[in-house]
């Protein structure tokens, strides 16, 4: 009797597995390995979901092609627990862990070696950290006190740049690891270290001794494309399954991080911060330009030094959004109800979520000679390169080339562009702070942890300077240095709002969101609609995963974000 395997296929409109049979000229097949076989009239291509027992009544297709190797079976049921957390067809999923070339034959797997000094020791749990912290101690750790286990030690950091420095540093200490898409045989073959960014979260290793999960609260970490995964939850998950040991480093300990594993306070985090010098500027002389006079001495110290780049002006822009600020107080035009920015509308002030609309006046000093303060990358750049005389560079996503001023002018394309620099300034911090998005703090804080980390690395630096027209509990956190606060703010909103990880939040939107919410009809689940987008919550992540399972999507297109 012939041998029977069920096939899913990469057809992700399809989500459903179909039985195929093995030809007797096929090598041992696997559950995982790719194959090609005839589907509805085509060509395709699929993973092995293993055998099942032949029925002789059933006419079946025999596979075609045998494509080599893909996930490992031991790795099959942690993809399938990802497809049912964020409502994907499976096939995403095993995409992610397969190679984008055949992989037909595996190298050997190498010993682990010992280091040569023990590294200090570091429980598995969160560990908190300041920004400029070294992370290479905590992975280290984890190394030595995982060595003897069966498996791979699985790191993550958030950008391919930082896994492949990362990846020198424990080369020259005599690891031997496994790094990119290009090394997934070795990955597969279970090196004992693996180093990548979000999609080694997916490394196709059998089997994990231990994970470090670098940087947990970044925001790299979330996949922006459907399915909206995290890789850190897929990590800290895998190590549970594998019941191996977890680590992390957060600097900002988001309640979706600390809620991975225990939480460890590093003595030494409000130290491992630079100098943040906050410049309020209400009350300040409306004519001493973009740059205010702390600024401008800490550019211009900043520039005597021998750095490349020496001074990086930071814009963060909110589109067709406009803050608007007193020509007299300098206070911002904010709603009295909710705090957000206020609008412009036929010559009146509004929210934009309507709260309350009124004249056009100053509501600290009733003054009527409100601006408009809605400066561009371009108009600041050439306005700092009068106020310090020097050439400038501007630096966006779209700009090709590296800079070639010592004065820099961008967006947080900076951060991914300049490696290390005398100052960094912000100098209109309250595009952060009022952006209209429920992580505003968070954005802003991490872009000051990203600025500190480029100042940390320079040879004379002058700090971080943060340009503001209001005083509020994350400018004070900067100011002190010290993020804790915010921590246990974020956690007990998330516990009152349900938000993750204290309940499960989805959003859908597209041509046939309405037919795919409408097809809910649960009572564990909480709906509300805006702008023809729909806001999903329920008691916890697992319930409104259930909850999604049973909805029908239609013809229309269609966008599940899970949180």
């Amino acid at each position: 009797m012939s041998r029977v395997v069920r096939v899913v296929t990469e057809v992700a409109a399809v989500d459903r597995a179909f039985d195929y049979d093995v030809p007797s000229s096929f090598p041992g097949l696997a559950t995982g390995d790719r194959v090609r076989m005839n589907f509805n009239g085509r060509s395709v291509r699929g993973w092995v979901a293993g055998d099942v027992e032949p029925s002789g009544d059933l006419a079946r297709k025999p596979l075609v092609k045998w494509l080599g190797f893909g996930p490992p079976s031991e790795l099959w049921g942690l993809l399938e627990w990802c497809a049912w957390r964020w409502t994907s067809p499976l096939s995403r999923f095993l995409l992610a862990a397969s190679p984008s070339r055949l992989v037909t034959t595996l190298p050997p797997t190498p010993a682990k070696t010992a280091l040569a000094s023990p590294p200090p020791h570091r429980e598995a749990g969160v560990w908190q950290f300041g920004p400029t912290h070294d992370p290479l101690d905590l992975v280290l750790s984890a190394y030595e006190q995982t060595r003897s286990r069966d498996g791979s030690l699985l790191v993550l950091v958030p950008t391919e740049a930082w896994a492949q420095r990362l990846r020198g540093r424990l080369e020259q200490r005599g690891l031997v690891v496994a790094q990119g898409e290009g090394q997934w045989d070795r990955m597969r073959a279970q090196w004992p270290v693996i180093i990548g960014a979000r999609g080694a979260a997916l490394a196709p290793t059998p089997r994990l001794c231990a994970a470090v999960v670098i940087d947990a609260d970044d925001d790299g970490y979330r996949s922006e494309a459907s399915p909206t995964w995290h890789a850190a939850e897929v990590v800290r998950e895998r190590c549970r399954r594998d019941d191996a040991p977890f680590w992390a480093s957060t600097v900002l300990a988001t309640p979706s991080v600390t809620a991975l594993a225990p939480l460890h306070l590093d003595d030494d985090a409000r130290n491992e911060w630079p100098e943040v010098t906050i410049v309020d500027r209400r009350g300040r002389d409306p004519h001493e330009g973009v740059l205010a006079g702390p600024a401008l001495q800490a550019a211009r110290t900043a520039l005597q030094g021998e750095e490349k780049v020496a001074v990086a002006v930071i814009l963060q822009r909110l589109g067709t959004g406009r803050l608007f600020a007193c020509r007299q107080c300098g206070e911002l035009a904010r709603c009295a109800v909710c705090g957000q920015a206020e609008l412009e509308d036929n010559g009146q002030l509004r929210c934009p979520d309507e709260h309350l609309q009124r004249e056009n006046f100053c509501q600290a000093c009733s003054a009527t000679n409100l601006r408009r303060v809605r400066v561009g990358v371009t108009t600041l750049a050439r306005d700092v390169a009068a106020q310090l005389s020097q050439e400038v560079s501007e630096l966006t996503a779209t700009t090709l080339g590296e800079p070639s001023t010592r004065v820099v002018v961008g967006t947080e394309a900076v951060f991914g562009r300049v490696r290390r620099c005398g100052v960094v300034i912000f100098v209109d911090f309250d595009q952060y702070l009022l952006a209209p998005r429920a992580n505003a703090r968070h954005e802003a804080v991490a872009a000051v942890v990203k600025a500190a980390r480029l100042v940390a690395r320079a040879s004379a630096s002058t700090g971080v300077v943060v340009q503001t027209r209001r005083r509020d509990e994350v400018i004070n956190a900067l100011e002190q240095r010290d993020v804790s606060a915010l921590r246990i703010d974020d956690d007990l909103v998330a516990q009152a709002l349900g938000l993750p990880p204290y309940g499960g939040v989805a959003e859908v939107s597209g041509e046939g969101a309405a037919a795919f919410v409408g097809s809910l009809s649960d009572a564990r689940l909480r709906v509300s609609e805006r702008d023809g987008v729909y806001s999903l919550r329920a008691s916890s992540s697992a319930v409104l995963a259930d909850v999604l399972a049973g909805g029908v999507r239609g013809t229309g297109r269609l966008r599940l974000a899970v949180q």
